[in-house]
């Protein structure tokens, strides 16, 4: 033992290798005992490791991988292996650079270097005395378990993505020292895949609930119901989170460049409640001369939840409506949409004959509560179930001009939240949220999925309508989604931060989590700005924080205008939720009205540059919003460090695709920022760092620099040429 546990802790091994492009084997099948486990090649760089008990995988289990992969090799290949390794045998498959390997039973990883030698990246965690790496806990009632997988981890080693953290006290980007629940709700999206800055990605294809747990010793992930535990791991050079981004988006899809439009300025607020609303609004616009690509209507613009229709009361004519918002102002619009279903739908009736709604485990039961009335959710998990949603949503609104859909609330397991009664006065006694039960399995074993098969609903109608294949790499429309699983991000859908509050300090967590959930695959991405609860409008604070908050909303992959306004203005007591608080670009005084019409028209102009950053994203899956160490950790010793303690000198930055840092101003009153500058790396040697707006050169960074920050001027850096940048040319 002495021997396997030297041969264990080596960090890096010299070893005869070869450069070939094919793996060095079809698959190792490991049994061990009542354990199958299946290691095969997934991609370039890649190795897909599936787990069972008793009886081998089917293949078919739920799974968000392409098969076969966008590159790389390992499609279609099934369960196939020419290794078989008996209990505590020994194993060894290469693929690419990396390099899977079983000595006695334990499973390590290691990336081969250019000159030949291993370095090892992860391996299933061992101690003397500590609980089996892979460890499973069934009843033996059901074919499923819980599984939990532990590998090791360097005290000092960062770890970062894991989806989008919850508003609003996390600022962190390195998640090293937490444990993250594998739940979604309301602005938390958890993703179970991880960027080591040891130069690996590893992501658990699992749509259970869960969490993972980053210790110092220990990384860990937990299933709370499996029936084939499914890992994939993939590595590049240290510093290298593109080609880390490019091997994974090429086993789990690429975000389609989305439309034009979509790229311009978003008009939203909770809530237009009337056509007459959104017709004067567009009209406002026109006049005004500002530029608007999206206007929205917010939720109950239904009159029973499950119709997904317009209230004919308030919404006589909705083809008109997107007719003259079309002619007035050029823009598209959008319409929200949610899962909850009442009985006095409409669609109730047939919905439940044709087992279209969720239910419990222990019956119908009840999902969830909104609006005095007690819902259902319907199964999107149910192919059926999205073929009547989809009907619906074109009879009401596709076919009438609206084209684009919110997809609001559908977070799984309950209508939105961490507790059950959602929206109602009795919603934090302290009971777990229900069982929920899909077409597709438990909310403990599927529920990460039940928002992803949502998008999909939309997905497939969108392109069925357009004619577009689902592997069409342009979009026409899209839909815009509070939740999603791994591979969402190859749908025509962005992702928003869900309902954040109005403070400085949360637009300054905001980019925390932006840079999470774009460091797991997602760039397409937004928030709203403003938050979406407690601004008052008639305040100074609540005035200073918009226009702070649309100066950031300026340089995000998406500028998206939303919330619930607090203001002096009576709302009436029907319909439900009509708030009559404005939130448009006039709405926060005289003066800002003039600094957020320069802040919109700039966006305009940086729309050849969004449009090449989707280029991008597209064709390689490049991360569109960027943390700093994504381009400067090797050149930087100060980026490296500070993201390991996520200072927030340098995680409350970001760059806008390879040539804009975006400093956004967190502070009341302030009118001045200091802002890091990173060293720029051997590769950048030829620019150097201007102020957008002085045209000031700053050097080549390696600095902080205090610049001034009125309203108006957001602290923003850039590379190279303006010209350049407003041309798309990078």
């Amino acid at each position: 033992m002495l021997g396997l546990g030297v041969l264990l802790a080596l960090t890096s091994v010299v070893v005869a290798t070869t450069n070939s492009t094919q793996p060095s084997s079809t698959g190792i099948k490991l049994q061990n005992g009542f354990e199958r486990v299946f290691i095969q090649p997934y991609g370039n760089n890649g190795i897909r490791v599936r787990a069972s008990l008793m009886k081998d995988p089917t293949g078919d289990e739920l799974s968000a991988f392409l098969d076969p992969p966008l590159e790389g090799p390992g499609g279609n290949q099934g369960l196939a292996y020419d290794q078989l390794v008996s209990y505590q045998g020994n194993g060894t498959i290469q693929n690419g650079n990396i390099v899977a390997q079983i000595v006695t039973g334990v499973i390590s990883f290691y990336r081969v270097e250019t000159n030949g030698s291993w370095t090892l990246l992860t391996q299933e965690f061992t101690d003397d005395k500590a609980l089996y790496s892979r460890y499973y806990t069934q009843e033996f009632k059901s074919p499923s378990f819980m599984a939990e997988f532990s590998f090791t981890s360097d005290p000092d080693e960062q770890f970062y993505g894991v989806g989008q953290q919850a508003c609003c006290k996390d600022n962190s980007v390195n998640k090293k020292g937490q444990s993250i629940d594998l739940i979604n709700f309301n602005s938390f999206v958890p993703l179970p895949l991880y960027m080591s800055n040891k130069g690996y990605l590893q992501f658990f294809n699992m749509p259970s609930q869960g969490r993972i747990e980053f210790s110092p010793i220990r990384t860990r992930f937990v299933s709370s119901e499996a029936r084939v535990l499914d890992y994939y791991i993939t590595t590049a050079e240290p510093g290298d989170y593109d080609t880390l981004q490019q091997q994974y988006t090429s086993v789990t899809g690429r975000q389609p460049t989305p439309p034009d439009f979509i790229l311009g300025f978003q008009q939203s607020k909770l809530r237009y409640w009337n056509q007459t609303q959104v017709i004067d609004l567009a009209q406002r616009f026109h006049d005004e001369q500002v530029n608007v690509s999206m206007i929205v209507v917010d939720f109950f613009n239904w009159k029973y939840q499950g119709d997904w229709a317009f209230d004919p009361e308030y919404w006589p004519d909705p083809a008109l409506m997107a007719a003259t918002v079309k002619n007035l102002t050029g823009a598209e619009m959008m319409v929200s949409l949610w899962p909850s279903v009442e009985d006095l739908s409409e669609n109730y009736l047939s919905l439940q004959e044709q087992g279209f709604l969720a239910t419990t485990r222990d019956g119908t039961g009840v999902t969830d509560s909104f609006a005095g009335v007690y819902t259902r959710l319907v199964d999107s998990t149910n192919p059926g179930a999205r073929e009547f949603l989809w009907k619906q949503l074109n009879e009401s609104y596709f076919s009438n001009g609206i084209h684009n859909f919110w997809i609001d609330q559908a977070d799984g397991g309950t209508l939105g939240e961490a507790w059950e009664n959602n929206g109602q006065t009795i919603n934090l006694i302290p009971y777990a949220r229900a069982f929920a039960q899909y077409f597709i399995g438990t909310q403990e074993g599927a529920g990460k999925m039940y928002p992803w098969l949502h998008q999909q609903a939309i997905n497939e109608g969108l392109h069925n309508l357009t004619g577009q294949p689902a592997t069409s790499t342009s979009c026409d429309y899209m839909s815009l989604t509070r939740s999603t699983f791994a591979g969402g991000q190859r749908y025509c859908s962005y992702l928003w931060s869900g309902d954040t509050m109005s403070r400085f300090d949360v637009l300054l967590q905001q980019i925390t989590s932006g840079v999470s959930v774009a460091a797991s695959g997602v760039s397409s991405w937004t928030l709203d700005i403003g938050g979406f609860t407690g601004l008052d409008i008639d305040t100074e604070y609540g005035q200073e924080l918009f226009v702070r908050w649309l100066s950031m909303g300026t340089f995000l992959p998406y500028m998206r205008v939303h919330g619930s306004r607090v203001c002096n203005i009576t709302s009436p007591s029907t319909p439900f939720s009509a708030n009559n608080c404005p939130n448009e670009p006039w709405s926060y005084g005289e003066e800002n009205f003039e600094i957020i019409k320069q802040y919109i028209s700039l966006r305009y102009e940086l729309v050849p540059y969004m449009k090449k950053l989707y280029e991008m994203l597209q064709a390689t899956g490049r991360t569109v919003m960027r943390p700093l160490y994504y381009d400067f950790s090797i050149s930087d010793s100060y980026v490296a460090q500070a993201t390991s303690t996520n200072d927030p000198l340098v995680v409350h930055q970001f760059m806008l695709g390879p040539r804009l840092l975006v400093s956004p101003v967190g502070v009341q009153g302030a009118t001045t920022k200091e802002v890091y500058l990173p060293r720029l790396p051997e590769s950048m040697q030829g620019m150097t760092w201007t102020h957008w707006w002085t045209d000031k050169d700053y050097g080549q960074g390696g600095q902080s620099v205090n610049v001034s920050a009125p309203l108006d001027q957001i602290p923003v850096f850039y590379l190279g040429s303006k010209s350049d940048i407003f041309s798309g040319n990078v």
